[in-house]
């Protein structure tokens, strides 16, 4: 499983509908109005690297009213909920 945060900046008059259009994409588990350099975040999660190219490339970037994208790929997490989850199994 691959997760991306996708940062998103809009046309400045239409962040909620872009946003409501990112959220229903395939692969876009989360979108976030946020402050900031950008006007949107989002996350992605997909099975490998050519799903993430068709959920940003072929998804995201040619929702209307996104102007520029700037994709982070994660490495690992450190997520407090999933360091209990690995713990409650009896993993150190």
């Amino acid at each position: 499983m691959l997760t991306a945060i996708v940062l998103i900046d809009t046309e400045p008059n239409q962040i909620p509908e872009v946003a409501a259009q990112v959220a229903n994409l395939d692969g876009v588990s989360e979108a976030y109005s946020v402050a900031g350099k950008c006007d949107l975040a989002a996350v992605v999660r997909v099975r490998d690297h050519e799903a993430l190219a068709d959920a940003i490339a072929d998804g995201i970037s040619k929702v209307p009213g996104v102007l520029r994208t700037e994709t982070l790929i994660a490495f690992r997490t450190y997520s407090k909920v999933d360091l209990e989850q690995a713990f409650a199994l009896g993993l150190e």
